[in-house]
């Protein structure tokens, strides 16, 4: 699988070569990716946010306790989860799926009531979490892609939540900055990319029950 190798290939970039950026062509694969990521019920009830605006970046890495990622990296995808339980989500998902499947929509009117009472049955705190959560299926997506296309990335939750979200005008909008990645090529003087993976072994990890 040429996955594994390019999987042994990426880490957790920390210096980016701000002078490279992503091309048009791959900055689109990449977006096509975290379109295709799973999702429960498939409502992918998260946006995502590309920044390139130096001066935008800037701001952000101020409020990322001063990282150079933020502002060395080609793009910022910023992934913020939906901070607000709205029916109106998931009637847009059935009418989506409808439409593109061919389906009557009272064939899937059951399927509607059914993800409409599984949601609003989740209390606050649950909610906010699972709705956290589901940004980080499509964060997997982006860095797998990345790695695919030979683009470096760094997966980050060190930032300031509040901050993003009003540098960003999020909180107008119902959604929260809920983890982001920086993503570009590494820089030469990038040490980490020299050091040795680090991962449980296989008999350690996993447990087959037979």
């Amino acid at each position: 699988m040429e996955l594994l190798e390019n999987l042994k290939w990426r880490y957790a970039t920390k210096k980016f070569d701000s002078s490279k950026s992503i091309n048009e062509e791959d900055l689109e694969k990449l977006k096509q990716a975290v379109q295709l990521s799973v999702s429960s019920y498939g409502l992918q009830l998260y946006k995502v946010l590309i920044i390139k605006n130096d001066e935008l970046k800037l701001q952000l890495k101020e409020a990322a306790w001063g990282q150079d990622q933020l502002t060395d990296a080609s793009h910022i995808f910023v992934f913020c989860n939906y901070t607000e339980r709205k029916n109106e989500h998931i009637d847009e998902y059935i009418q989506a799926t409808s439409k593109t499947q061919g389906t009557p929509l009272e064939k899937l009117e059951g399927y509607r009531n059914l993800i409409k009472e599984s949601l609003s049955a989740k209390p606050d705190t649950a909610w906010q979490s699972w709705s956290e959560k589901q940004t980080y299926l499509a964060l997997s997506n982006l860095l797998t892609a990345c790695a695919e296309l030979k683009i470096d990335s760094c997966p980050m939750e060190g930032f300031e939540k509040e901050k993003f979200n009003s540098i960003l005008g999020l909180d107008q909008k119902g959604l929260n900055a809920a983890v982001i990645a920086p993503i570009g090529y590494r820089s030469e003087e990038d040490h980490t990319q020299f050091r040795t993976k680090v991962r449980k072994p296989k008999e350690v990890l996993f447990e087959e029950l037979l």
